[in-house]
């Protein structure tokens, strides 16, 4: 786990050094008006009893604008130290969905496609609408897929995992079985990166998956509760 931010950390890598980056960044999302987006996380993502449990964290209240220029920037530099044929994995909900698939064939990656997450009654429900019960993930190579270390079968491109609230160390936090999940198209003993770590979901499923992973975190809240939970020993 790495303290601090991914657009000052990632050009400090060396280029093609992992197989996959597999990411759950900020949204920017959670409102139809840039007054409802630019909102404190806690109050755009969690309903009032869960405000006090989990921090917040920054990145998130952008415009459709500036929102996209950013994607695109992180988004070259996952390109660049991506090995050729190997994967970006990135989240999204319904309302970022196509700002996302622009950002990434932008940056270069190949789009190859969508998953998606059915998180069951895990979300806020609206009277008179579908639940929106779904988020994405959109999953792009570097170049041509290859071929020589791709898993065998095809796994499920829609995967219920609901979140358990005793499982939950972020506000926007994913299940391990879900990120485990997403891990089952790479190559055995891939490195993975994840440039918006959070609580560290993506190091334990890739530690449970034996694979090896290097999360970034830019919060020094979610960072700590990372490493925490892994059980790292920071650096005196």
């Amino acid at each position: 786990m790495l303290h601090g931010d991914c657009m000052s950390l990632m050009p400090t890598m060396p280029e093609a050094s992992y197989d996959a980056v597999i990411t759950d960044p900020p949204y920017a999302s959670g409102g139809m008006v840039t007054s409802a987006r630019q909102e404190d996380p806690r109050i755009k993502y969690q309903n009032a009893k869960t405000q006090a449990y989990y921090p917040s964290f920054e990145n998130d209240n952008r415009d459709q604008r500036t929102h996209l220029m950013w994607s695109v920037r992180w988004m070259e530099q996952a390109l660049r130290l991506t090995r050729p044929g190997g994967w970006l994995m990135v989240f999204s909900d319904w309302r970022q969905v196509p700002l996302t698939s622009d950002a990434l064939q932008i940056a270069g990656w190949q789009w190859r496609g969508i998953a998606v997450w059915d998180k069951a009654n895990f979300s806020r429900p609206v009277t008179g609408i579908f639940r929106p019960q779904a988020e994405y993930i959109l999953y792009a190579t570097r170049g041509k897929r290859d071929k020589s270390k791709q898993q065998k079968g095809c796994p499920a491109g829609v995967f219920y995992a609901p979140m358990k609230m005793s499982e939950r160390y972020h506000m926007t936090g994913k299940p391990v079985p879900l990120m485990e999940h997403l891990m089952t198209i790479l190559p055995s003993g891939s490195r993975i990166l994840d440039p918006f770590a959070g609580s560290g979901t993506t190091l334990v499923a890739a530690r449970n998956k034996g694979h090896t992973a290097v999360g970034i975190e830019l919060s020094s809240d979610y960072h700590q509760i990372a490493t925490d939970r892994l059980g790292l020993v920071l650096p005196s």
